[in-house]
């Protein structure tokens, strides 16, 4: 991408695991490259045990990676980073109970980051900390108030504005939404997306499922055993995905119409273990159109259309998506027929 923030080139992950005739190797990573773009929101999906959060505390400089390299505006950027780099990218993580420290007031943990990364002059602390109450839905009542005062939805709002507090250029939300209620989901989900809107903000939504990130994401990065398989701009994802489990990820959504389940993609079993991976393609094992050339040959991710790139060689011979029409929705977050509406969620 020529407008690429923050790219991701070659990067492995591996850890030494056991001693002796046990000893192995767990592959993490398998060699991800990836670009967020600037302003977008770009999803990245799988299951979980894929990588997901690996890649992320790699992005974020809390884990260093076996190889490869991370940039932001093109500049290279390691794990020991200056003040200058880290207040760039910033993360909002998955629990919000346990992401908060329980003994410290709203209001001193803004202040502390505020102060730390010198974000605004000491006489502008509480007035910033106001600021970014409000941009996350808080009001100034909250700065007096303990992380246990609040409830789930808006633990993740203030884990949110914690983020914001540097100003950074790049989030990475690392499944922010999986431990809320389902009807405070849908108004976390559009807080992302108004963060883009107002802020210009470039974000990376980490989720395991495909549903959430439908009405929210510019494009989807579908992502399996420590790989990339699957890239694409959303709309066209879901209305024509190059990948038996992209295919398998959007036969999971649950759907209110009959006969929307296809089950020549459904996915059985665990995931291989990343201490053993299988020859060939990674996901051969479990894919119902698996040959004998996928187990031998292991795919390269390629483009197979504009803005479109999948790891499989049988990524031309895929027919249409027959369900597109029930799960493509415009990126605007127009719903279609039958996915649920952000509004009824609420």
């Amino acid at each position: 991408m020529n407008d690429a923030v923050l790219s991701v080139i070659g990067v492995r992950k591996e850890y030494a695991v056991g001693s002796g005739k046990t000893h192995g190797t767990l592959k993490a990573l398998g060699g991800i490259d990836l670009n967020l773009n600037r302003g977008e929101i770009l999803a990245l999906v799988g299951e979980s045990g894929s990588g997901k959060s690996t890649l992320a505390k790699i992005l974020v400089g809390s884990l260093s990676a076996t190889a490869g390299n991370v940039h932001v505006d093109s500049t290279p950027v390691t794990t020991n980073r200056d003040r200058a780099t880290s207040r760039r990218i910033q993360m909002v993580f998955q629990d919000p109970y346990s992401s908060l420290n329980p003994r410290i007031t709203v209001g001193g943990m803004l202040a502390e980051l505020l102060k730390f990364h010198r974000v605004v002059p000491r006489n502008q602390i509480r007035a910033e900390s106001i600021r970014l109450l409000n941009v996350v839905g808080l009001n100034e009542d909250a700065l007096t108030a303990y992380p246990s005062q609040f409830s789930g939805g808006q633990r993740q709002r203030l884990a949110i504005a914690r983020a914001l507090a540097p100003r950074p250029e790049i989030l990475i939300a690392d499944e922010p939404v999986s431990a809320l209620d389902v009807s405070v989901q849908a108004t976390i989900l559009e807080l992302f997306s108004q963060l883009q809107r107002d802020l210009g903000i470039s974000i990376l939504f980490i989720a395991h499922n495909l549903s959430v990130v439908q009405h929210l994401s510019q494009r989807i990065a579908v992502m399996y055993l420590g790989r990339i398989v699957e890239v694409a701009e959303t709309r066209e994802l879901f209305a024509n995905p190059k990948h038996p489990y992209t295919r398998a990820l959007i036969d999971s959504i649950p759907r209110m119409s009959a006969g929307a389940v296809n089950d020549a993609f459904e996915v059985d079993g665990e995931p291989p273990s990343p201490i053993n991976l299988p020859s060939g393609c990674r996901f051969s094992p479990r894919c119902k159109l698996a040959t004998p050339a996928c187990r031998s040959i292991d795919p390269a991710l390629t483009a197979v259309g504009p803005n479109h790139a999948a790891a499989c060689i049988k990524a031309d011979q895929l027919e249409p998506y027959v369900f597109a029409s029930r799960t493509t929705a415009a990126t605007n977050g127009t719903p279609t027929t039958n996915t649920p509406t952000k509004e009824a969620l609420r």
